[in-house]
């Protein structure tokens, strides 16, 4: 009984402002958001396809179906799809009938195809080792998809390999030795074991509405889909025009643990090979994210230029698309960039129509907006286009270009899907999904505010600062300090179901998230600054950022927390050894030791970039200065409490950080509490699992910096 009430207390609001018929957020709020994601427009710009995906608590999990909203203001929304397990991914037949999805639905994951008026959806594949990330060629008469497979069994016909595939698969799951045998590092990765399989990429005709035979067209002992989500951008892989090659973002063919030259090569479709060519071999960092320009005239892909480096700066490279077949190296034109003058980091984007622009989006001060690039020699920096407010991404063009779709997010809403109409002078964007309107308003969520700190050596810091509904400037209220992860990451303007700085704020905390020396958006120096350096100017800004905090008249410098996961758990950690100023410290995923850290994670370019190479290396010191086990002995003098999770199934971080953290906290008799998910990786992601985790973590937070105004 007294479980129950407690967890019926945390479910309700913290206060209700009175004569406001908005209320304070609650943690059951968090999955009653419908989750919009994948916006992909079609090509008469007619509608929009999307996937949604609602949280069942009872149920445990998060079914994801299909949308089609019309692209016209006040036009209907529909559902495409119904299934009690996950579709997505849709993408748009060239002929704009029917949409390319992925679906569990049979089972495991394989292409599936549904005509734009709906009934029944039918499947594609049935390949043994699941399908995904499908794309269609330009003509419509080829799909490319990826699926991962047994290397060894890669190079003969398909029916012969799928059955091995299929075999191995049956034997392992009878056997009851679950023993596991690695050869090569990189056996494991993020939350899953990746064991000696192979991303590969397959073709297979479609025609009159079925799939034919699929191909294994990149056979071989490599990957020819990102491994990392680092490189990724979520369209990887891409056809030339004609449908003859296909290009891929391929992963190192040597030292894949601790290299980052990912390259972009091509296979012919008719026939694979083991042999891929090489379109970017002279740059040794990382190349990614192929595409062809509408006319079929111009090659973009991204690049970085520092080897090791998974931070560094990405640009856009053009290249001539004929100089993909000269043969004399010597000959070739060489790629130029096209985002040289920008000081941002290009991620995901589109070609406009008329194949001179490219639309593409970057962090940009704690904002995540899309620029325009024109492939024009001489054209000046790419500037600020039309979607310039809150955090946006997967934009998508209608083949005239009169309609846009992308997703949009804010602080104070989740992901909607926008569409944009170009009037001429100007463009009209609206919300087309509204798909969470409803729940939005019965909520009390705030507007950030936007302010900014000197720092160490002078230079600015961005935060963000978010009070709690009911705010009253004349009283005093607690804070809670939110240091994000990476460490080369950034609070945006944006929305998390995982982090929501409106769900904090609601407990009745004013929330404020920094970004300090390593955040992305406020150019590639302050990004580099934080390597090397993780306890330094970090640190120094963020303390900083906290006294401007104290400073303010409505904080009460006697109740402040702070909490943070992965980087932001390690710089719990650290501020753990450095500084009594928080009544308590929540450390989700953190390093603890920089030395296990390196020995147990998987991807080593990440640690050895951040400490200029191995823990026997020429750069030692790295490793001692700043990691916080060394300076253990500081936690029985600052006796700050502190709640650690850490999960089983995280690799990126594994989970030896948080018991040696725990136990080193209860040896010197520090109050403290280990939470343990066996079945979650680096993030909580099962609904219960962070039900429970928002429980725990807020009355935690509650015992020691008690929450409301006094």
């Amino acid at each position: 009984m007294k479980r129950l009430a407690l967890f019926v207390f945390l479910l309700l609001p913290t206060y209700v402002v009175a004569g406001d018929a908005r209320r304070a957020m609650k943690v059951d709020d968090l999955f009653r958001f419908q989750r919009v994601a994948d916006p992909q427009i079609s090509p008469d710009g007619k509608w929009v396809v999307y996937a949604l995906g609602k949280v069942s608590l009872e149920a445990n999990k998060t079914v994801t179906s299909l949308w089609l909203v019309s692209a016209d203001k006040g036009g209907a929304v529909k559902q495409l799809t119904a299934s009690p397990k996950r579709d997505g991914h849709p993408r748009w037949s060239p002929d704009g009938k029917s949409i390319l999805f992925d679906s569990n639905r049979s089972g495991s994951s394989q292409l599936w195809i549904i005509g734009i008026d709906g009934g029944e959806a039918r499947q594609l594949t049935t390949i043994s080792t699941g399908a995904s990330v499908g794309t269609w060629s330009r003509d419509g008469k080829q799909i490319a998809f990826m699926s991962a497979v047994w290397p060894e069994y890669s190079a003969k016909p398909f029916k012969e390999s799928d059955a091995l595939n299929q075999k191995r698969m049956d034997e392992a799951e009878k056997n009851p030795v679950k023993a596991k045998v690695f050869t090569k590092l990189f056996f494991r990765h993020w939350d899953e074991y990746v064991e000696d399989k192979r991303q590969h990429l397959f073709v297979a005709s479609y025609e009159n509405g079925k799939a034919g035979e699929p191909k294994d067209v990149t056979p071989g002992d490599r990957d020819a889909y990102p491994t990392s989500s680092t490189f990724s951008i979520g369209d990887d892989f891409t056809f030339n025009p004609d449908g003859k090659y296909l290009y891929f973002t391929a992963v190192p063919e040597k030292n894949e643990a601790w290299s980052t030259d990912y390259d972009i090569c091509r296979v012919p479709t008719p026939g694979g090979t083991t042999k891929w060519e090489t379109i970017t071999k002279d740059n040794r960092a990382a190349d990614g994210s192929p595409q062809f320009s509408p006319d079929g005239k111009w090659f973009v892909y991204r690049a970085q230029k520092r080897p090791g480096f998974e931070a560094d700066r990405w640009d856009l490279m053009l290249l001539p698309a004929d100089a993909l077949n000269e043969k004399d190296e010597k000959k070739r034109r060489k790629a130029r960039s096209l985002t040289a003058g920008f000081e941002g980091s290009a991620e995901d984007f589109v070609w406009m129509p008329d194949s001179e622009r490219i639309y593409f989006s970057a962090d940009d001060r704690g904002k995540h907006w899309y620029f325009a690039a024109s492939i024009k020699e001489g054209a000046p920096a790419p500037r600020l286009t039309f979607i310039s407010q809150n955090s946006n991404n997967a934009l998508s063009v209608s083949n005239d270009g009169s309609r846009v779709a992308f997703a949009r997010a804010a602080m104070h809403h989740p992901s909607e899907v926008f569409v944009g109409a170009d009037s001429g002078t100007n463009w009209d964007l609206f919300n087309a999904s509204k798909a969470n309107d409803k729940v939005l308003a019965e909520l009390d969520l705030g507007r950030p505010e936007n302010v900014n700190v000197i720092g160490a050596g002078g230079q600015p810091m961005q935060m963000w600062i978010l009070k709690p509904p009911g705010f009253d400037a004349k009283k005093k209220w607690p804070l809670v300090y939110l240091v994000h992860g990476g460490p080369q990451g950034a609070w945006d303007d944006g929305w998390s179901f995982r982090w929501n700085p409106q769900a904090w704020a609601a407990q009745g905390y004013v929330v404020a998230l920094p970004n300090p020396r390593g955040s992305t958006g406020f150019g590639q120096q302050y990004v580099d600054e934080i390597s090397g350096d993780w306890g330094g100017k970090c640190y120094v800004d963020l303390m900083a950022g906290l006294k401007h905090l104290e400073d303010q008249p409505y904080i009460d410098k006697d109740r402040m927390g702070a909490a943070g996961a992965s980087f932001g758990g390690y710089m719990m950690n650290w501020f753990a050894v450095n500084t009594p100023k928080f009544k308590t410290l929540i450390t989700h995923c953190g390093v603890w030791n920089f030395d296990s850290m390196y020995a147990t994670t998987e991807e080593l370019w990440f640690d050895e970039w951040e400490h200029g190479g191995p823990p026997w290396g020429k750069n030692r010191q790295s490793y001692e200065k700043h990691s916080p086990h060394k300076y253990a002995a500081n936690l029985a003098k600052y006796k700050t409490p502190m709640l650690v999770i850490h999960n089983d199934l995280d690799f990126r971080v594994p989970v030896s950080e948080g018991i040696q953290l725990f136990t080193t906290l209860k040896r010197q008799g520090v109050e403290s509490r280990f939470i343990n998910f066996p079945d979650e990786g680096h993030w909580v992601l099962r609904p219960r699992n962070s039900e429970y985790w928002h429980r725990e973590v807020f009355t935690w937070l509650k015992k020691y910096v008690p929450a409301g105004a006094k």
